[in-house]
């Protein structure tokens, strides 16, 4: 019992010299703070004064500073009314090759994307059939053609009837009409472009079997590219054939295209209420491409209106609103201000309430500046900074001189 009382003495003792020490070492330390290294603290002063610490922190506010933005100004700027649409670009004339009859492909006599002429032979089938055929009712002609011109001579000298002269020049014609089909017959063998253009990608080859209805190649005449475009009822007195008009596509951003009503159509959809217009783009680099997505913009006029960037523009639900810089004294001051917007065309936005023209407003960066905030404009000095080659030492000295 007595010695378990020992040990929690004992432990007691340990726990209060812990303290003590602490406590000592803490005192220490705060008496020899002012002397930096154990200096005296009118030397830790003396430092201060050459741009110690305490300097250290002035100079750094004044570098930092208020938030550096570039200025733009509102001005007026033509803004143009457009109806957009969409369409599919088609070529001015566009097939699809089939064949007439089932057979095996003979030769192929195009390459992938290739330009072809009118009339121009693509696929040849199998015909061998078929020349047997026209070789046999050629035959068949030359013998009634002989025949009839016995005859109409025996006629003429008085040794047959007229009867018989009509009877063998119905062959002779029959036997004529018998070439002609099997000539046509043939001519299915042969697969040609209906016009010139551009052939597109193939699987065909020869010794492939094709049937009648089966997809052979397409063929595209791309000089000029067609777009059939839908249009409401109420905009008919604003659209006329030969308007010009501007398209965009996906595939070229920012380019516009430009094109002309080539044809409306005689009657408006009774369900839909719109009419459909045809609109043309000449292709000569031919860029444009069938299937393609086209936005078709048709103008409705133009008006002069109130423009910023689109960078000055901030959007938060379903408002908008822009820093107007105002000048308070020295400082340069960011008011946030409220604004309704129109149009976005060529990187402007359109306003039509909340400034007015000449207004300078921070072009960019509104992310890192807060509503009556002071900003320093680019390209602007600021008030009190030296305009000497001081560089940043300058700065930091300027702004400990008057706390020396």
């Amino acid at each position: 019992m007595l010695r378990r009382h020992f040990f929690l003495a004992a432990a007691l003792v340990v726990l209060v010299v812990m303290v003590l020490a602490g406590v000592w070492k803490l005192t220490l330390g705060k008496a020899a703070a002012p002397g930096a290294g154990g200096g005296p603290p009118a030397a830790a002063q003396a430092g201060a004064g050459r741009g110690g610490p305490a300097a250290g922190r002035r100079g750094a506010g004044a570098f930092g500073g208020p938030p550096l933005v570039s200025v733009a100004s509102i001005s007026t700027h033509a803004f143009t009314d457009q109806l957009e649409v969409l369409g599919v670009a088609k070529g001015r004339r566009s097939v699809t090759l089939t064949a007439a009859t089932t057979q095996l492909v003979d030769k192929v006599r195009f390459t992938d994307g290739q330009s072809v002429r009118s009339g121009a032979v693509l696929v040849e089938l199998r015909n061998s059939e078929q020349d047997a055929g026209l070789a046999q009712a050629q035959a068949a002609l030359v013998q009634a053609d002989r025949a009839f011109q016995r005859y109409r001579t025996l006629n003429q000298q008085g040794w047959s009837s007229k009867a018989q002269l009509d009877q063998f020049e119905a062959a002779w014609r029959s036997a004529q009409a018998n070439v002609a089909a099997a000539r046509a017959r043939q001519n299915d063998r042969m697969i040609r472009a209906p016009f010139a253009g551009v052939v597109g990608l193939s699987d065909v080859a020869p010794g492939a079997l094709v049937n009648p209805g089966a997809p052979i190649v397409t063929l595209d005449d791309v000089s000029t590219i067609r777009v059939d475009f839908q249009v409401p009822e109420r905009y008919l007195a604003q659209l006329r054939q030969g308007q010009a008009i501007t398209a965009t596509v996906d595939a070229y951003p920012g380019e516009a295209i430009h094109g002309r009503v080539a044809m409306l159509d005689s009657r408006i959809d009774e369900r839909t209420r719109a009419i459909t217009a045809r609109a043309e783009f000449p292709n000569p680099a031919r860029r444009l491409k069938p299937g393609m997505m086209v936005r078709v913009g048709l103008a409705q006029g133009q008006r002069q209106s109130l423009a910023a960037e689109e960078s000055a523009v901030s959007v938060q639900g379903n408002s908008a609103f822009v820093y107007v810089l105002h000048a308070i004294g020295p400082r340069t001051v960011a008011e946030q201000r409220t604004v309704v917007t129109g149009l976005r065309q060529e990187g402007l936005v359109e306003i039509t309430e909340g400034v007015k023209t000449g207004d300078r407003i921070v072009a960019d960066g509104l992310n890192k500046i807060q509503p009556g905030q002071p900003v320093r404009v680019a390209g602007q000095r600021r008030p009190g900074a030296p305009t000497g080659s001081g560089g940043v030492q300058g700065r930091v000295g300027a702004g400990a001189r008057p706390g020396a």
